[in-house]
């Protein structure tokens, strides 16, 4: 029964109806109506009513929001500044929302009774559920306990209200339960094809009801209707297990067509309310979109005034849209207009005190960049005068007669320091292209330098040139990183030939020196014990280098310099590891 018995009852054509009389009865009210129905309604402790009030709410401040328009243009007419309208306080409207308040305060106490009632009447029904199931789990003693298995379904079908999201659930338990009763009941057999017969008979008259509902022209009734014969269902027992599925089938059959026409129905009519609701969604947009920052003069707000009031006029003209988004809508289109109106009546008043504060701000910004022309430190007084500008484009328009003015007196104050700069730029330009060709010719004086030569002189005089190196200055930063990676790889270069040649040599002596050890297997396990220390230490040394490298920042010049740097010491590690690994090879071979 799934698929019936998740369908949401909705309300009937004729409750329709008359929700709509009621509407236009509410808008047709003054304020003192709406006041006086809002106060029957708390009287009559009502809190079903939520739609009557919400209607009233919205009927009152239709009236308002037409008082307060009238009462801004009365104003204008007479030849006042729309910036000095102030509506007139409204009693009434104050009443209104005082009784709206408590009228929401008292619902919200209700609803929420009545969620504990349904699920106090959840909790009864599971008690009986467990009960049920104790009885029909004890299979030997099912026959005698068939009466109090018949009194505990009626207490169930006696408990109505549970929540909505476990009224589904709960009747499956029931069914459940109730079907593996009477398949386990070892009762008379003719007792129980007499009760089956019975059910059976209620069911077929069900049936026959809920196909004739297809000929009910109001579809909303005919749904109602067929929840009442689905309760009734519900409440008859079992049939015989082989026309179980043959008998259910053809009363959701039957029940299909029905729920068919009432899903077209309320197709048909969300599809018009959407139309409304998307309609009035783009008048709150249109208003929403307007730009009040950009509105800057009385005839540009006048233009507008008119383009909302139309707006207006056109959110009376359509009808209302979905339940869930009507009253949300209004809100969100009164607080557009709302806006709208609040920003013009500031505007004007704002206006002229911004334009008096813009010009003492920029006449401030211009005294503190003509102060810093005492500064020696030209690059840090022009860093200052770049946040000067900064805080000159963030302030707003001054008055017209003082524009060009401030403006040109700011401008003669900043040219200073560029100027200044720009001569200190160019003297330091020379100095680095100096520096440029010093490095140049320390990188071809290493360059001239022997491969194969004596390793002290030659190493030395490579020392030397990396002091001469250190002691130039900076190049022009376009040429550092090219001069400096020609440099490296020249210096690399060097160390490279000779320590390979000193690392043969080495080599060469240890091999001698083993050779002259063999026979001593003691000298040998000593010699290579030593060397594996040698190698652990060195293992370790490159792995915290390696981990540490994923700490630096190597976005940054200097933390790209380190490195490369630790990039050339784990190089130099792995080479000295292949050395003493292959002295430990010879040591083998040795033994």
């Amino acid at each position: 029964m799934n698929d019936l018995e998740n369908v949401a009852t909705s309300e009937s054509a004729e409750e329709a109806r008359e929700e709509n009389k009621d509407l236009r009865r509410i808008h047709s009210l003054d304020k003192d109506g709406l006041i006086g129905e809002i106060k029957e309604i708390l009287a009559s402790g009502n809190m079903e009513a939520h739609k009557d009030v919400t209607a009233l709410k919205q009927a009152f401040f239709n009236i308002k929001t037409k008082e307060n328009l009238d009462q801004l243009n009365a104003f204008i007419d007479e030849g006042n500044d729309p910036a000095a309208f102030a509506a007139a306080v409204d009693e009434k409207e104050n009443e209104f929302k005082a009784l709206y308040t408590e009228f929401k305060e008292k619902r919200a106490a209700y609803l929420q009774a009545e969620e504990d009632r349904k699920r106090e009447n959840l909790a009864k029904k599971e008690e009986i559920l467990q009960k049920l199931r104790e009885i029909t789990e004890d299979i030997d003693n099912v026959n005698i306990r068939f009466p109090e298995f018949q009194q505990l379904q009626q207490d169930f079908k006696a408990i109505k209200d549970v929540p909505a999201a476990a009224e589904s659930d709960i009747w499956k338990q029931f069914q459940m339960v109730t079907e593996q009763f009477y398949d386990h009941l070892k009762m008379n057999k003719e007792l129980r094809d007499l009760d089956f017969k019975k059910n059976l008979e209620a069911k077929k008259a069900l049936i026959e009801e809920a196909r004739k509902l297809e000929e009910n022209s109001d579809p909303i009734a005919a749904f109602r209707s067929l929840q009442t014969l689905h309760e009734e269902w519900r409440n008859i027992g079992p049939v015989a297990k082989d026309i179980r599925d043959e008998v259910w089938e053809e009363f959701k059959t039957a029940s299909a067509v029905v729920n068919r026409r009432h899903q077209d129905f309320f197709e048909q009519r969300k599809a018009a309310e959407l139309a409304n609701e998307e309609a009035k969604t783009k008048i709150c947009e249109e208003i929403e979109a307007i730009d009040l920052s950009a509105i800057n003069s009385f005839n540009e707000w006048n233009a507008m005034t008119e383009k909302v009031i139309d707006c207006q006029k056109k959110w009376r003209e359509y009808g209302f849209a979905p339940k869930k988004s009507n009253t949300i809508l209004y809100s969100r289109f009164r607080e557009a207009c709302d806006k709208f109106f609040n920003a013009k009546t500031e505007y004007f008043q704002k206006t002229k005190d911004e334009f008096a504060s813009n010009l003492e701000k920029k006449t401030l910004l211009c005294e503190k960049a003509e102060a810093l022309k005492g500064t020696e430190d030209i690059r840090k007084a022009t860093a200052e005068v770049v946040k000067l500008q900064a805080a000159w484009k963030k302030i707003g328009s001054v008055p017209r007669k003082y524009s060009d003015a401030i403006w040109e007196r700011f401008q003669t104050a900043c040219n200073y320091f560029f100027d200044e700069r720009k001569k200190q730029e160019s003297a330091r330009r020379e100095v680095e292209n100096v520096n440029l060709e010093k490095k140049r010719n320390i990188i071809a004086d290493l360059k001239a330098l022997p491969k194969d030569g004596d390793r002290r002189e030659v190493i030395g005089k490579v020392k030397e040139l990396q002091a001469a190196w250190q002691e130039a200055g900076f190049v022009p930063f376009k040429m550092k990183d090219k001069i400096y990676a020609e440099y490296r790889a020249i210096c690399d270069e060097l160390y490279g030939a000779y320590d390979s040649r000193e690392q043969r040599n080495r080599m060469n002596s240890f091999q001698e020196r083993v050779a002259s050890m063999k026979g001593e297997g003691q000298s040998l396990n000593r010699e290579r014990d030593r060397l594996q220390r040698v190698l652990e230490a060195k293992r370790n040394d490159m792995k915290t280098i390696e981990n540490n490298m994923g700490f630096f920042n190597v976005k940054s010049s200097a933390g790209n310099s380190m490195v490369k740097d630790m990039e050339r010491r784990i190089q130099r590690l792995k080479d000295e590891i292949k050395q003493v690994e292959e002295k430990i090879a010879i040591l083998d071979a040795g033994e």
